[in-house]
């Protein structure tokens, strides 16, 4: 498929929700790199990196109108949401993901300055457990814990506004990089090793994911926000290859040249845990073109900070 034209992003006011979180930071650094204007949404006063911040909680409708109305953005970026799946309050999973993107639909529709473009981050986590082979976007969703409930939900609240506003929905597979928090697993694995910890527990070791670097994804995304032929779509964000937990330790312990021991906690082991997560991104790369994901023992080099 050859790749559309593509508009210049130089000098565009992007509006980022989610701005100080850990997409966000990455997020903030790669518009700017691309001459953009970022205008920052979120809970602090200032954001790194971003030119403009306003305060405002997504789950106001009054003053997310006010928010939309003052950034007077080109295109957006939405990436706020409550995205630990083992978060203790389900309730927050919804005013968030759900009832939050739905105020700023409502908002961005009633904008004097509607933006041409809108990106909408939800999660392949709404694929739940299908394991057989590689997920495509056409892939029938079966989510198998609240935060993917709601992430689904979401993509349902935008199908409302699909023909009044241009949205794009991605769907990120698993990714990781500095700075992400160790309730994560890959850096909780990082961590151990950083440290030459002796012992480390974990869950389900063969569990399989995607595992992408967050530098991959935020390039993808703003190489989505520049194609005008992905609005209206929605697009995996992958690498197209999964590595399963033990893979990632031993990737790490190659890296570190240190050994520990890896007791399985049945604690850490979730009774509605997604075995597989593997994405296809053949649409994805369709739409952008050329875009060469960060190998998995990369990241890992990076976030060790060992031969990077």
């Amino acid at each position: 498929m050859s790749v559309v034209s593509r508009s210049d992003l130089s000098g565009k006011r992007v509006l980022v929700t989610g701005a100080s979180g850990f997409t966000g930071r990455y997020m903030v650094a790669e518009l700017r790199a691309q001459g953009c204007h970022v205008v920052a949404l979120g809970s602090q006063d200032k954001v790194e990196g971003a030119h403009e911040t306003i305060v405002a909680d997504l789950r106001n409708s009054e003053a997310m109108g006010a928010a939309v109305a003052a950034a007077r953005a080109d295109r957006v970026v939405h990436l706020a949401a409550l995205a630990f799946v083992g978060h203790g309050n389900v309730e927050d999973f919804y005013s968030v993901n759900l009832l939050g993107t739905r105020n700023l639909l409502a908002a961005l529709e009633q904008s004097d300055y509607p933006p041409a473009q809108i990106l909408l981050a939800s999660s392949a986590n709404v694929y739940g457990n299908a394991s057989a082979g590689v997920l495509d976007e056409d892939t029938i969703p079966s989510p198998a814990n609240d935060y993917a409930v709601s992430k689904l939900a979401m993509e349902h609240v935008a199908g409302l506004w699909r023909d009044r506003l241009p949205i794009t929905v991605v769907r990120p597979f698993n990714y990781t990089g500095v700075g992400q928090a160790e309730q994560f697993l890959i850096p909780k694995i990082v961590s151990h090793f950083a440290r030459r910890a002796e012992v480390m527990e974990l869950g389900n070791l063969e569990v399989a994911r995607d595992f992408g670097d967050v530098r991959s994804v935020v390039a993808a995304y703003r190489q989505l926000l520049q194609t005008s032929a992905a609005i209206g779509r929605t697009v995996n964000v992958c690498t197209g290859q999964g590595h399963t937990l033990m893979e990632i330790v031993q990737m790490c312990q190659q890296i570190t040249g240190h050994a520990l021991e890896i007791r399985v906690n049945p604690a850490f082991v979730r009774a509605n845990e997604v075995k597989v997560l593997v994405g296809d991104n053949r649409r994805l790369r369709g739409l952008i073109g050329s875009w060469e994901p960060v190998p998995m023992e990369q990241t890992l080099r990076w976030m060790l900070g060992v031969n990077v």
